[in-house]
């Protein structure tokens, strides 16, 4: 059985959508299920939206989502070039032996001749198709006006009435040739087109089974076609459902993030993102298990358990896995994962060593359960490093702050400590809960408003040691102790 080589094919014109990096996922377990080769190529013919920093961008967010790739233009192999900008003498060879067998012709109409046929066909109700009049032309005339310099594309000869190909995913599809026409391969320009050379690369890289998304399901024949003229055998062929937006249109900008770079961006973990696209087509050889690692799920991938429905994106669902995946983690790995937010939002400067690392887990610690992805760790915790003694005052209300009971006998109590302790705290609580007879809300309550400008956030448990251990650290904005803060509330408030 001929080992299984898979490819995943960008173009460099934009960043990754999601779209694609579920097809490079699905790629991706085939081939480790199969122990085969997954093959990177680029495909930058379209000369005028291809460019470089597009390439170095779409390596980087497919190495940030966890993916590898056995041959590329990064690593080389044996079928290399992986780039179809390196590969035009081979295009042009392949269309040269088509005309010589006489599978495809020199195509010499203008754009203008070729708009009014598309016209005169929409006019008349027909799906536009080129007419094939250059098809008349005798293939010395035609050689000898090409060889003149003058401008002509390659089209290839249909013959075929019916493609048909049994679809791993959508099984036995079935195109007329009718509605096909004779497809460009090259343009006038010289460069070939997509179908053409996407078929002799696929051939040329030993390419088992392509997968993708079922947008090239129209390409198929077309492709078939070439396959055929050139004596090739076809790979199978699995088209991939597609994505859509809650609104069940096609996913697009206007339904939030859609690429790669914006879940990085987002803080989504690149596992959990994982696991939720493999589940969009996807489903467990159980029908209902949804967290999967790795291992579990290329042990399992099959294109049998893939779906022939468009799969809906749900952002909710995402989030609740990259919560799985975040509480999963160890702290100093999810503090570490955060420092670009916290310096993002001037929280934080870099560089920065191991207490300030050691510090920051108990921080993310304190509001991982408030968070949905990591670009809102800074917002949850910004009560921690911002303090402002006037909206604590106004949030209590300025006779309840002045008068406070509760407030009056903890402040000192707080003050006189020269390092608190939670333990302390909670004992100062309890001396100042027997003391006025105060509990629950109303002796909570004041005290979480007075330290933290805030009626709700993070356990006091977990503040009191992030207060006192962050008031030591150089930080790009000081973290204040609760003495500090309680000091700076009763000048507000201006408690007696």
């Amino acid at each position: 059985m001929q080992k299984v080589r898979v490819r995943f094919a960008p173009s460099p014109t934009g960043y990754v959508h999601v779209g694609n990096a579920r097809t490079a996922l699905f790629n991706w377990l085939f081939a480790r299920h199969h122990g085969g080769t997954l093959v990177l190529r680029i495909e930058d013919t379209d000369v005028e939206r291809s460019e470089q920093r597009y390439e170095d961008q779409l390596l980087e967010d497919l190495r940030w989502f966890g993916l590898d790739w056995d041959e590329g233009p990064d690593k080389g192999g044996p079928s290399g070039p992986y780039r179809q900008s390196e590969r035009q003498d081979l295009y042009r060879r392949y269309s040269m032996e088509l005309i010589e067998r006489g599978f495809a012709y020199y195509c010499f109409c203008s754009p203008e001749q070729l708009e009014q046929e598309r016209q005169e066909a929409l006019k008349a109700g027909r799906q536009p198709q080129y007419s094939g009049r250059c098809r008349k032309i005798a293939p010395e005339e035609a050689a000898r006006r090409a060889a003149s310099g003058e401008a002509a594309a390659i089209r290839l000869k249909i013959t075929e009435w019916n493609f048909r190909w049994n679809d791993l995913v959508h099984g036995e599809t079935t195109f007329s040739g009718e509605v096909i026409g004779d497809p460009i391969l090259v343009r006038s320009g010289g460069h070939p087109a997509y179908n053409f050379a996407v078929v002799v690369d696929d051939h040329l890289m030993q390419i088992t089974h392509v997968i993708r998304g079922d947008d090239h399901i129209s390409n198929t024949p077309r492709q078939v076609a070439l396959y055929h003229a050139l004596g090739w055998e076809p790979p199978e062929f699995a088209h991939l459902s597609t994505i859509l937006g809650p609104d069940r249109a096609r996913l697009s900008k206007r339904h939030g993030a859609t690429s790669l770079e914006s879940f990085r961006l987002l803080g989504i973990l690149p596992e959990a993102l994982r696991n939720y696209l493999t589940l969009l087509g996807w489903s467990a050889a159980d029908g209902k298990t949804e967290i999967l690692n790795d291992a579990e799920v290329i042990a399992q991938f099959s294109l049998d358990h893939i779906t022939k429905s468009p799969a809906v994106f749900d952002q909710e669902k995402l989030n609740w896995l990259n919560r799985h995946y975040l509480k999963q983690l160890p702290l100093k790995r999810v503090a570490e994962l955060s420092v670009p937010f916290f310096v993002e939002a001037g929280l934080l400067s870099e560089p920065y060593g191991p207490p300030v690392l050691g510090w920051l887990g108990l921080v993310v610690e304190a509001v991982l359960n408030k968070i949905d992805y990591l670009s809102q760790v800074p917002e949850a915790a910004r009560l921690i490093f911002e303090y402002d003694a006037e909206a604590a005052v106004s949030l209590l209300g300025g006779e309840e702050a002045r008068g406070s009971e509760v407030l009056l006998q903890v402040a000192p109590k707080i003050l006189a400590e020269p390092k608190l302790t939670y333990a302390r705290f909670r004992e100062i609580l309890k001396e100042v809960q027997k003391s006025t007879g105060k509990k629950g809300k109303d002796l909570f309550h004041p005290v979480r408003v007075a330290l933290t400008g805030a009626d709700s956030g993070p356990e006091l448990e977990k503040l009191i040691p992030i207060f006192e251990a962050g008031s030591e650290l150089d930080l790009a904005r000081p973290v204040l102790s609760a003495a500090a803060r309680l000091r700076s509330f009763a000048a507000a408030a201006r408690m007696t």
